[in-house]
């Protein structure tokens, strides 16, 4: 039977692999391109994620990575870490963030649940716990799953969180299902409306 520890650590590990798999098979273009009016990319995501683990999982327990990140510099602009320069590679990003997943299982390995930590960033509330940067953490990256979900399916109608997902079954007639979600929604345009 698994630890609580473990079960964090592997919901951690499960929306990991799915941000990951989200870039698998697309262009460097289509990795990269921003797809919302607030410019959300897939790289982007693994980039901001790799970055924020290095902080909570490193920085917080006394634990600093070494690896610069000069989109954290007081003089960078503050959405430096959602997306890769030009001189920044797919295979660079990807790289950081299985670097960050090795720095992060050091600190599990050599912390309980209860083991003190502090968040610079936060304030008044910077005493934490890693329980706490656990659960915060598999909030954060499944949130960021979600939107590297939506942004995938708007790429090339790749969805679901692996390959062959069983939740995302490829025999049920998405069409008709979307034709019935507009149809319920129009019906409340006009009732909206009058």
């Amino acid at each position: 039977m698994e630890t609580p520890k473990e079960t964090l650590v592997r919901y951690l590990q499960d929306a990991r692999d799915a941000v990951v798999w989200k870039v698998e098979g697309l262009s460097d273009y289509d990795a990269r391109r921003p797809l919302t009016p607030t410019g959300t990319n897939l790289l982007g995501l693994v980039k901001h994620l790799a970055s924020i683990e290095l902080g909570y999982f490193g920085d917080t327990f006394g634990r600093p990575s070494g690896i610069p990140l000069p989109w954290h510099e007081d003089d960078a602009d503050p959405n430096d870490d959602l997306y890769l320069t030009v001189d920044e590679s797919r295979e660079w990003v990807l790289d950081l963030y299985r670097t960050a997943w090795a720095k992060a299982a050091v600190t599990f390995e050599e912390s309980e649940l209860d083991t003190v930590g502090r968040v610079p960033w936060w304030g008044d509330k910077s005493e934490v716990t890693l329980h706490q940067i656990l659960v915060h953490m598999v909030a954060e990256t499944n949130r960021h799953a979600g939107h590297a979900d939506i942004v995938r399916e708007t790429i090339d109608g790749q969805a679901g969180r692996f390959a062959g997902d069983r939740n995302m079954d490829e025999a049920y007639d998405w069409p008709a299902h979307v034709a019935r979600v507009e149809q319920a929604a129009r019906a409340t345009r006009t009732s909206d409306e009058g």
